[in-house]
């Protein structure tokens, strides 16, 4: 691992599906570029009793679930065929297994792969995931007994991709609840570092396949009053709930380099922690998370104010957000002068709270940002920035518009961050050298 600045592993392709039908790294971008919500109805089309979750919520001791998310339109679509699944199989699959082995695959393409060409190659699978209640009681016999426990295992959302792959290197699935996919990003890093793969999928999905998560944070009276989602603003009542996938192929610099690639960037660093004991199960800890920032930027061997970007957690809730804000400001707010610092934002604001793949979107959104040079605006902000922080005298600012990303010194750095109700916290930094030719948004 004495080669980690020298031979850096780099990001060479990427995969995303989010809210308001995305299904590319180019529908993604024009969403933040032009600032559009991408938040809907509940899906009718999935066998939820929507109606009675609605009215169900308005009891004591609960709070009103708004009839609100963000969905992804294609999670009922698949094609069984093209990947050699039975139909029958593929009944009893998971969405998640579905939506992820088809952005693995588009991931590999982006990269310039044939995913066809990989049978027998050491390449690893990380990918973030939680149970999200698809399928069947598996004790009842019906007609998809037997494809049920590969169906909606977590641990095949990675195998599944591995196996159709043909693939050699290791297939683990991570659930670190809202930090899973950049836990598992930080496996795959260390993975190629240490040489158990010369290659890896990496990243995080995430389709509901009940409503149960409405129903839980009802209860807790964390879900948004109106269905929109507003990180770090006064006007911030709770979360949305959202779907969608984001997965990268990671690879050596050196490698990349003599395959001739493109590449989005650097992975300059990468750190978990753990809240340990809080106040509650769920309240995060603002000192690990300082902790885990320090860390992180200190692995980089970069100062605070060279992060032009800092993509938060940011959920809407009033509990999280100030923790997160004042963890932020405590370790990026050192460099007040007027033409530095960082742009803070989050993506929730316009696709929701995709859970386990929430920080693989964070990250896309990161590195298109840098590639398109603009950092896009965070919705919602105008609504007035949460209350009791101190906003005056660091060097943070809200991305409250579209603003221009300059470069310093060639490269563009940002970060990322995702928590976990788990108590696992990730950060992420990374590096993206300037490209002549580009032109800014």
């Amino acid at each position: 691992m004495n080669d980690r600045r020298e031979d850096p592993v780099v990001i060479t392709g990427l995969g995303v599906e989010a809210p308001g039908g995305i299904d590319t790294a180019e529908q993604y971008w024009s969403l933040l570029a032009d600032g559009r919500e991408a938040l809907s109805t509940i899906p009718e089309d999935r066998d939820w009793a929507v109606r009675e979750l609605i009215e169900g919520s308005h009891r004591d001791g609960f709070k009103p679930i708004c009839n609100a998310g963000g969905f992804l339109s294609g999670a009922a679509e698949f094609d069984p065929g093209f990947f050699g699944i039975a139909p029958r199989e593929a009944m009893a699959m998971d969405p998640q297994q579905r939506v992820a082995l088809r952005v693995a695959w588009r991931a590999l393409e982006d990269a310039g792969i044939n995913p066809d060409e990989l049978t027998g190659h050491d390449v690893g699978v990380y990918l973030g995931a939680s149970v999200t209640g698809y399928g069947p009681d598996m004790a009842q016999f019906s007609a998809h007994s037997g494809h049920l426990l590969p169906g909606t295992a977590l641990s095949v959302i990675s195998g599944r991709i591995a196996y159709t792959l043909g693939l050699a290197g290791p297939a683990i699935t991570v659930d670190t609840s809202c930090s899973s996919a950049l836990s598992a990003m930080h496996l795959a890093v260390q993975a190629i570092q240490t040489g158990d793969t010369d290659m890896a999928l990496a990243g995080g999905v995430c389709v509901m396949g009940s409503p149960g998560f409405f129903v839980e944070f009802s209860k807790q009276h964390a879900l948004s009053d109106d269905g929109h989602c507003r990180p770090y603003s006064a006007a911030a009542t709770g979360t949305v709930w959202a779907e969608g996938a984001g997965i990268f192929v990671l690879q050596r610099k050196s490698a990349a380099l003599r395959e001739r690639r493109h590449i989005y960037g650097e992975v300059m660093a990468s750190r978990l922690n753990q809240d340990g004991h809080t106040t509650g199960l769920l309240t995060p800890s603002e000192q690990a998370q300082q902790r885990l920032f320090r860390r992180a930027l200190a692995d980089a061997g970069v100062q605070p104010s060279q992060v032009g970007m800092i993509e938060g957690h940011g959920t809407g809730t009033r509990v999280g957000d100030p923790v997160e804000l004042r963890s932020l400001i405590s370790v990026y707010g050192t460099d007040t002068t007027a033409d530095a610092g960082s742009r803070l934002g989050s993506v929730k604001s316009n696709i929701g709270h995709t859970q386990a793949a929430a920080g693989a979107l964070g990250l896309a959104k990161v590195l298109l940002a840098a590639e398109h040079q603009a950092i896009p605006a965070t919705l919602h902000v105008h609504d007035g920035w949460h209350d009791g922080i101190d906003w005056d005298g660091h060097g943070i600012t809200l991305a409250e518009t579209i603003t221009a990303w300059p470069a310093s010194d060639g490269r563009r750095i940002g970060s990322v961050s995702a928590f976990g109700m788990s108590g696992t916290n990730a950060h992420l930094i990374v590096g993206v050298d300037e490209v002549s030719g580009v032109a800014p948004c």
